[in-house]
Parts: C-alpha cells; sequence; structure tokens
C-alpha cells in the first residue's frame, strides 16, 4: 500500500502550484508527502534517497517532471532512480500527448498515464497501447475563500478579466514555412479548416488531412508526423485567443489581460486592453476574484476542461467560456457558467452584456457555479480520485 508520495516543484510554475494544492489533501488522507525541488535536484536527490521506501512511495507529476530523461534521476549505467526504487510513477498530463512522444523512452517500468481529455486519452489507446493508462481525470481549480465569502457584484473591480498570455499567429511563419511553399500550403489548410470548424478534434483533422493529401502514409507515418504538428496546435490556440478578446474590445468592453503579448493584438480598439502584470497562479485568482466575468478560451481540449473554468466559478466570477463534450456533461449554460460559440463569436458580446446587466442573474450563476465546482471540482478532489482510484489499490 502506498504511503508516501513525492510531488514536484520549482518547474513550471502552474504546474507547481497544482502540486502544492493536491500535496495539501495528500497530507490530510494521511501521506508523508516530499516535495522534489527541480531548482536544487542534486540537494533535493539527496534527500529524496532517504525519503523513499521502496514498494510504498509514489511520485506524482505533471507533464514528465521526473520522467523526462533528467540526468540526475538516471544512474551511469542507464537505470531511472525510480525503477531502483521500486517507486510508482503517475504522469497528469495537460497537454495533448503529441507534445511528448520524445519523453517516452524515459518513462519508468511502473508508469500510469493520466489524461485530462478524453480525446487525449484515445489518441494514447490508438498509438500507444502498451502505455498503462489511469482513469480519465480533468483538471481542477482553487478557491481563494472560505465557504464561497467572495466579494459581491459591487466590490469587483473589473467587468472582464482574462489571466493568460497572448501570441500573434504571425510568430509561427517561420515554422510554418520552414519546407517550402508546398508544405506551408499543406499546413495552412489544416490550420483554416480548424478555424472554420472549431469544433474539430485537433489531432483527428490533422490525421484527416494527411491521409488525403500524403500519398501512402500509414499508421506508423502517422504517429511520426503527429509531433511535428505542434505549431498548429499553438497557432489556432492563440488565433482563437486573439480573436475572442478582439470581439469584445472592438465592441466597447474593457478587458483586463494578465499576461505577456496583448500588446501586440491587432484590434480596433487596442485602449480597451487593459495590459495587467504577468502573474504566477495565486495572482491570476486573485484578479479573478476582482472581476465579474472570467473569460476563458479554451486550449482545444474537446473532451475536457480548462482549470480557468473551475478557478473562475470558485472564486466568484461568472465563467465566460466556450465549451467541450465533456463540460457540457457536467456543466449547464445559464446556470453554471455562460457559454460562447467559437463559431458563433458575433454572439459573444451581447451574453456579456446581458449577463453584467443582470445583477441577480450574476448572483444566481456565482452561487450555482460555486456550489457546483465546490461540489467536486477542486484540486483537492482530484488528490481524493488518485487516492481512491490508483493509490489505495496498490497492493
Amino acid at each position: 500500500m502506498i504511503k508516501k508520495i513525492i510531488l514536484f516543484t520549482k518547474g513550471i510554475e502552474t504546474l507547481w502550484f497544482f502540486s502544492e494544492q493536491m500535496g495539501k489533501t495528500f497530507e490530510l488522507l494521511g501521506y508523508e508527502v516530499f516535495y522534489f525541488d527541480q531548482c536544487k535536484e542534486y540537494r533535493s536527490l539527496s534527500d529524496l534517497i532517504w525519503f523513499c521506501e521502496p514498494g510504498v512511495t509514489a511520485a506524482i507529476s505533471f507533464n514528465f517532471d521526473g520522467c523526462a530523461g533528467e540526468d540526475y534521476f538516471i544512474d551511469s549505467e542507464g537505470v531511472s532512480f525510480f525503477d531502483a526504487r521500486d517507486v510508482l510513477f503517475i504522469n497528469i498530463v495537460v497537454d495533448h500527448p503529441f507534445y511528448y512522444h520524445k519523453f517516452l523512452p524515459y518513462l519508468p517500468k511502473k508508469y500510469i498515464q493520466i489524461s485530462i481529455d478524453r480525446e487525449h486519452e484515445a489518441y494514447l489507446r490508438r498509438f500507444f497501447p502498451e502505455m498503462r493508462r489511469g482513469p480519465f481525470m480533468p483538471l481542477g481549480g482553487t478557491s481563494l475563500w472560505e465557504n464561497g465569502k467572495f466579494p459581491g457584484f459591487d466590490d469587483r473591480k473589473y467587468d472582464i478579466v482574462f489571466t493568460g498570455n497572448y501570441n500573434p499567429p504571425t510568430i509561427f511563419h517561420e515554422a510554418i514555412h520552414r519546407h517550402g511553399d508546398e508544405y506551408a500550403e499543406f499546413y495552412y489548410d489544416i490550420i483554416h479548416d480548424l478555424i472554420r470548424h472549431p469544433w474539430k478534434s485537433m489531432d483527428a483533422t490533422i490525421m484527416e488531412h494527411l491521409n488525403r493529401d500524403v500519398e501512402d502514409i500509414d499508421e506508423k507515418g502517422l504517429k511520426e508526423t503527429m509531433p511535428n504538428m505542434i505549431f498548429i496546435d499553438l497557432y489556432v490556440r492563440h488565433y482563437f485567443r486573439g480573436e475572442v478578446v478582439k470581439t469584445l474590445v472592438d465592441h466597447g468592453f474593457r478587458v483586463h489581460c494578465f499576461g505577456s503579448g496583448w500588446d501586440q493584438l491587432d484590434c480596433h480598439h487596442p485602449e480597451n486592453i487593459v495590459n495587467g502584470n504577468v502573474l504566477d497562479s495565486l495572482g491570476c485568482l486573485q484578479q479573478i476574484s476582482r472581476s465579474r466575468l472570467s473569460l476563458n478560451v479554451m486550449p482545444w481540449f474537446k473532451d475536457g476542461a480548462h482549470d480557468r473554468v473551475f478557478n473562475s466559478m470558485l472564486n466568484g466570477a461568472v465563467s465566460l467560456s466556450d465549451s467541450s463534450r465533456y463540460m457540457d456533461e457536467i456543466l449547464e449554460d445559464g446556470r453554471h457558467f455562460v457559454r460562447y460559440d467559437l463559431a458563433k463569436l458575433e454572439e459573444l458580446p451581447e451574453k456579456a452584456e446581458q449577463t453584467l446587466a443582470d445583477k441577480e442573474g450574476w448572483e444566481y450563476l456565482v452561487e450555482q457555479g460555486y456550489r457546483m465546482a465546490n461540489r467536486g471540482h477542486t484540486w483537492a478532489h482530484r488528490a481524493r480520485f488518485l487516492h481512491s482510484e490508483i493509490l489505495c489499490k496498490i497492493p
């Protein structure tokens, strides 16, 4: 039975924050928790050696921290520290799996991968059937407020906030044209297909074009080609992020954007973009707590949910978001959040205006959204899920 848990900190700040939130609950559940400091890796490794107890220790990571071939976790004979110490390794992957093919040779023997989107799970099932996979587990949220006692409508500084960075799609020009005009035309066909049909799956659409336009490509060829298409995901993700904010600011809404790159958005009314600082996770939650509407643009999770949605609901802002199949299963538009459609952005300003103009309706959305998220979609819930579904089942 697992008694000890290793979590990873001081890497990507967002993932480190997720780990710390789960760590609090693991400690409450009775686990001994060790936080591996990735900025002081050799000092941390020395302490980890003493902490690890073979057979009863699990590592819980995000995005391959600890199993990405880090030299301090591989000995001179090429043996993983986690294999040598008989550690169960659970890796929660918060991006599409095609970002991470290169890390697969480094996976420990006792490895379980968790997907936060059911399309990602289907991708793994197709191309990596040999990989041990855990149950689907969406991202979770964090509340800064005890029992939902957050500021009310009149005490919030902003109408609309967006927490996230922006990159103009033009920065991907070099990647798109790196093999010449013929390849660029092929890549742009995929991009335009996704822009015209934003409900489509990223990997399914890419494979549709590969099967149609690349002669004699087989399953192995598809698998090998997918990691080379990452820039398409990034292009489309940031394209729509920009289009959503542009739609609102060009209709007269002031949008407080906390993140980098928003001064590069091409729009008619840049004066309506209020550029905030680049913030850590705690800072983002604080700004959401000051806003009436928290804007979300899904990073092409078509069968999962982003933590911004739950963070908004847990901190008293109405989540204004596009949706997914999973979100449509668990959330009700007009009750738990306000749903907009990427294919009908012309309707977005009216949705925002109606929500901001109806104080009682806003309060209803806030109350119902908080209750729903607080009932099952915090990082504490995710830690308890891993406890019951995996950790307690290890003999």
